[in-house]
């Protein structure tokens, strides 16, 4: 594949970038790296010269032995010998002890990078985590600074093992120059001609890493699935494990065809290689065999030329392939770099939040979700009042949750604005803004953790909040019942001790941690789907209770728990339909609110 010169300059852009981005991080958390770079450059260069030189001076004395010299030599040899099995002995226990340093730095800096890759998983907005664009940013951020560039001691090691090899050609080119000089451009010329065919195998590897990126996220997502344990309910009494195997055969069998695919691509150049290879052997052995014959060298300087002429190719063969590698492996790690830098959705203000009491307006919001040319809410204009209690019902799909979304910031209105207090969202800082919200999403999440930790959700807990709270759920008896109390971790995921919840004592907990948080603006989207309708209803009349003069936001599918509200909103056809209390939505006649109350009032009417 042939690059124009645009394509060539970003190329070398990108590898720039990544590799200045990997030295500069380096530099700033582990500068003592640098010194375990200096000295391996220098056990190298000394590792490889004397393999070089030293057999040259054995060789010289053997020879001089056999053709009769006297017992000097033979002491000459041995001390030449020891020298170079002292030499040996030190470059190697220092080669150890550099690369396991090396490898607790790598380790460090592999943990760093999956932090820093979760970290901003986590801060990105919410928006972002429902883009397919996204989330194989991700996926390529996670694969390019794992396995595929080997992260950031991978991508420096490559750096200076070219720096090494560099200054290994510049002492083996002053050997050949003085003994064997027309080694060089046999040397350099076969090397051209295999660097082209490398760079060539390198780009179709490149091209599958991206077309892969897809493959593999979906491959890991149904892999994760069957060997998660809260599935197995669903996966043995539906029988879908053959379902779940197919697709993940599937997906590796698609992985494996494209790793089939760039062997046949790439066989024809390493075929390519491997004939230049011999031919540049050939031409070199005759050469400095001719040199010996004709005594223009001694057996020694044959056996140095040798050496020599072996070193200086593959030197200048690792730094050429070394800079196509170095290359790959930055075009690779920049995917980190593209997803640390990826775009934010919304815009972000600066202004503060208010103390005191809020109100919400909605004004003629409209919301389609990106990449969906359908509305999902049209023309909604509602005003809550601090401390006001409303409730919203409507069918599934009516747009409920997405309101909720909405209003807490996860996605931007499509048209219209949201205000709180007068101001549009936008402008308020989003950290203070969302700290007005305890909410709790009808898919809540608790976590492999203590149930300290998940009601809390911080490092540090006040334990007499969180008894009061769990007091207020109804969920505190239960927790004292627990072998270790608040210690107790959930699910058996990292603790075989651990405590697997009920449905009810799951959305207790949730309900906990929205009354620990403390904020000026609760909402329930549903949280008591798993309940039955009066326990449903106990919780919810109790919570109504508790959050006492906050303003509340309540939805669910059983009305009966509305009629403590002091609005209900009626959702539906996209918009609100129907507003007002429970009286006057029920004495509607024909209304949504009306039939909906009717319908379900009979199940509980002898």
């Amino acid at each position: 594949m042939h690059k124009n010169p645009k394509e060539r300059k970003a190329k070398r852009s990108v590898t720039r970038e990544a590799l200045l981005f990997m030295l500069k991080l380096a530099w700033q958390k582990k500068p003592s790296l640098f010194v375990l770079f200096i000295l391996s450059i220098f056990v190298g260069f000394g590792y490889e010269i004397i393999s070089v030189i030293m057999p040259k001076f054995v060789i010289d004395e053997a020879a001089a032995v056999i053709g009769g010299g006297g017992a000097e030599h033979i002491k000459t040899a041995a001390l030449y010998i020891c020298v170079f099995v002292g030499l040996n002995l030190f470059f190697s226990i220092l080669s150890s002890i550099i690369r396991t340093r090396s490898n607790v730095t790598k380790e460090w800096f592999d943990e760093y990078i999956d932090v820093q890759i979760g970290d901003h998983a986590m801060a990105m907005d919410f928006e972002n985590t429902e883009n397919p664009e996204a989330l194989d940013t991700l996926q390529k951020a996670k694969e390019g600074m794992d396995w595929y560039s080997g992260g950031v001691c991978g991508i420096l090691d490559a750096f200076m093992f070219i720096i090494q090899q560099i200054v290994l050609l510049c002492g083996v080119s002053v050997v050949i120059l003085l003994t064997c000089p027309l080694l060089l451009p046999v040397q350099i010329i076969s090397l051209i001609i295999i660097s082209i065919f490398n760079a060539k195998s390198n780009e179709i590897r490149k091209e599958s890493f991206l077309k892969l990126a897809k493959s593999n996220r979906v491959f890991g997502y149904v892999l994760y699935e069957l060997a998660d344990f809260r599935l197995g309910k669903d996966i043995r009494l539906y029988e879908s494990a053959d379902m779940m195997c197919g697709k993940a055969e599937h997906f590796s069998d698609m992985q494996s065809a494209e790793w089939i695919s760039v062997d046949g691509k790439t066989c024809k150049n390493s075929w390519v290689m491997d004939i230049v290879n011999s031919v540049r052997d050939s031409i070199s052995y005759f050469y400095i065999g001719f040199l010996a014959l004709t005594k223009a060298i001694t057996i020694g300087d044959f056996s140095m030329c040798i050496g020599g002429s072996s070193k200086f190719y593959w030197s200048l063969h690792r730094i050429i392939t070394g800079v196509q590698d170095i290359s790959k492996r930055c075009d690779y790690a920049h995917k980190y770099i593209e997803f640390m830098e990826y775009p934010a959705a919304m815009v972000k203000g600066e202004k503060n939040v208010k103390s005191g009491e809020h109100v919400i307006e909605f004004v003629n919001v409209g919301f389609r979700y990106p990449r969906s040319e359908n509305y999902v809410l049209k023309n909604i204009n509602i005003k809550i009042a601090s401390g006001e209690h409303l409730s919203i019902v409507g069918l599934n799909g009516a747009g409920k949750t997405t309101f909720i979304k909405l209003l807490c910031r996860l996605y931007d209105v499509t048209e219209g604005e949201i205000l709180i207090d007068g101001v549009n969202i936008k402008e308020y800082d989003q950290e203070e803004y969302r700290r007005l919200f305890a909410v709790v999403f009808q898919d809540f999440q608790l976590f492999a953790f203590s149930m300290r930790e998940n009601i809390a959700l911080c490092c540090e807990a006040d334990d007499d909040r969180i008894n009061e709270v769990l007091k207020q759920s109804g969920l505190y008896g239960d927790v004292q019942k627990l072998e270790h109390g608040l210690d107790t971790t959930l699910f058996k995921s990292f603790d075989e001790k651990g405590t697997e919840l009920s449905g009810g004592q799951e959305q207790k907990t949730a309900i906990s941690r929205a009354l620990y948080k403390n904020a000026p603006i609760v909402i329930l989207d549903e949280p008591t789907a798993a309940l039955d309708p009066v326990a449903e209803y106990d919780i919810y009349r109790q919570f109504n209770t508790l959050v006492g003069g906050k303003t509340a936001i309540y939805i669910s599918h059983r009305l009966s728990s509305c009629k403590f509200c002091d609005k209900i909103a009626v959702f539906a056809e996209d918009t609100i339909k129907e507003y007002g209390t429970h009286d006057e939505l029920a004495d509607i006649r024909g209304g949504i609110y009306s039939e909906m109350f009717a319908a379900q009032a009979q199940y509980y009417v002898s």
